[in-house]
């Protein structure tokens, strides 16, 4: 759809106020309504012209309008049944483009929506995000998603793009940089937001990328829940419990009086590969 055929649609105040909805605490939901910034969300994952995107959390559908009006084919989960109205009205205004599934995101086994690979576009509810961000990455690989675009605490999106020796680095940032690519794709105010949340939020960009060969995820995963389990220590004392991890520390060169803050993603992978499965 070119600008001037897009369908006019009411303001999202209007929406909300003529559903009578509010963000539910319980749900971990805050409604974003400034529509320059949910569009240039929408921008974040590239051109979306006739693309699918899998939308958590629509609520009224702020989100959901952007991506619609970018040209994508959404399916949205949301488990609000308040927001159901709203969301069919965004849906009459856009035949065909918009499927909304009234499921918890949780229970959903969402790769089976698709037959294709979607974008995941989302303002995760904050009591859900990092559950399902580990869930997605923790996917067979390549995994059934194209990217990632999510908005976090701005908390929770600098551990997933931590670097080494920064206090955020840790096991959330191994997960999701070892055989992806992810990056800050701009901060948000938390003013955004109706109401405000308490902290700053932050949309975070994810692509996978070729899985390092010989590396076993669970074995990874088992080293650095060790490893950052007690980040203060030493290596030789906090993953001594990991069966081989020391002999492979030692293998591949890595002095075991380090801590895990300064061991980068490529040193735990390879670390990881000589442990095996």
């Amino acid at each position: 759809m070119t600008p001037s055929s897009l369908p006019q649609l009411p303001p999202l105040r209007e929406v909300i106020a003529r559903h009578g909805l509010t963000a539910s605490k319980a749900l971990g939901q805050n409604f974003l309504l400034d529509g320059q910034l949910l569009a240039r969300i929408a921008r974040v994952p590239g051109d979306l012209q006739d693309a699918e995107v899998f939308e958590v959390g629509p609520g009224p559908g702020g989100l959901t309008r952007a991506l619609l009006q970018a040209g994508a084919r959404v399916t949205a989960v949301e488990r609000d049944r308040r927001c159901i109205p709203a969301l069919a009205e965004l849906g009459d205004a856009f035949p065909g483009k918009l499927r909304v599934i009234e499921e918890d995101a949780l229970e959903i086994d969402a790769a089976a929506l698709f037959e294709g690979k979607p974008h995941i576009v989302s303002n995760l509810p904050y009591n859900i995000g990092t559950a399902l961000l580990v869930r997605w990455l923790s996917a067979d690989w390549l995994p059934w998603w194209a990217s990632l675009t999510l908005m976090f605490q701005k908390e929770v999106a600098d551990r997933i793009v931590a670097g080494t020796d920064d206090d955020a680095y840790g096991r959330l940032a191994v997960l999701a940089q070892w055989r992806s690519n992810a990056k800050l794709a701009m901060p948000v105010h938390r003013s955004a937001f109706t109401p405000p949340p308490k902290v700053m939020s932050a949309v975070v960009h994810i692509v996978p990328a070729a899985a390092p060969e010989d590396v076993n995820f669970a074995t990874l995963e088992r080293l650095t829940g060790a490893a950052f389990g007690q980040r203060r220590k030493m290596l030789r004392q906090s993953v001594k419990g990991v069966p081989g991890a020391l002999a492979a520390l030692e293998q591949v060169g890595i002095e075991v009086t380090r801590r895990a803050e300064t061991v980068s993603v490529a040193e735990f992978t390879e670390v990881a590969r000589v442990m095996g499965a």
